[in-house]
């Protein structure tokens, strides 16, 4: 039986989404282009600014790819692909797909392969709905809320500092303690906290410290934004690593809150 989360359908849907987005990426470039020219820069300035643009993408895709390969055991390969050429990131798309698992009482969470095509649909409706409203609120009242918070900041720069500080590191919280303490199904290995999941979160950390280290002793400027992507893939390759070559398998698979 053909897997539906990776149909024929689902790869032509998400061939004319990325197809679509590759469009007005270029439709924007072309009119960037002719103002940059109508504004005197020369060509070659042009060039060394969208070379620069272009590799300057290149991290963030690294991070993309890391959350298209989490997502692809539960949902397939398409529908984060196609979620990710729009729009989202690593913190949102793991957030709602897991909530919209856990709202339907998926056996498993995300932990296994989505088989249902109602719970997949739904799943893919929460990622979708969830960051449409952005999309609809940044063009009618972005002027007033950068108005306000501009303001806001002006009067308390350290607050605001603090705030923005707060939140990042609440984010990431979040996700610690996920696999330090998170409680999983006790009937899928790996769902909960355990051995694994601490080391691929120690390897992560080892891993961005000596890189960002690295970028500031050596004056590689330009590679820091490759650190944090390259930690995460780093990260994944040493939990596989302990799983089958180093640990034994009672010990690589020991989960407490299992």
């Amino acid at each position: 039986m053909e897997d539906f989360r990776q149909s024929a359908f689902m790869y032509a849907l998400g061939g004319l989404v990325v197809l679509f987005v590759l469009a007005q990426s270029l439709f924007f470039l072309r009119k960037a282009w002719r103002q940059g020219r109508a504004l005197g820069m020369k060509p070659a300035a042009l060039r060394h600014t969208v070379t620069a643009s272009a590799l300057f993408s290149i991290a963030p895709s690294l991070a993309i790819a890391t959350t298209v390969l989490a997502l692809s055991k539960p949902l397939g390969i398409v529908l984060p692909w196609i979620r990710l050429s729009v729009i989202g990131n690593l913190s949102y798309e793991t957030t709602a797909a897991q909530a919209a698992a856990e709202g339907m009482k998926l056996p498993g969470g995300l932990a296994l392969p989505i088989t249902e095509p109602a719970a997949f649909s739904a799943i893919a409706w929460v990622m979708t709905i969830g960051s449409i409203l952005p999309l609809l609120l940044l063009p009618l009242f972005l002027k007033r809320i950068q108005k306000k918070i501009g303001g806001a900041v002006k009067k308390k720069e350290k607050l605001a500092d603090i705030l923005s500080a707060a939140a990042f590191l609440g984010l990431i919280a979040a996700f610690l303690a996920r696999g330090i303490a998170g409680k999983g199904d006790p009937a899928i290995v790996g769902d909960g906290a355990g051995v694994l999941s601490v080391i691929t979160i120690l390897a992560a950390t080892g891993v961005l410290l000596l890189l960002e280290f690295l970028v500031k002793r050596l004056g590689l400027n330009w590679a820091k934004p490759f650190t944090m992507p390259l930690s995460m893939f780093c990260a994944m390759g040493i939990a596989v690593l302990f799983a089958r070559e180093i640990l034994p398998e009672h010990i690589a698979f020991l989960e407490w809150r299992g």
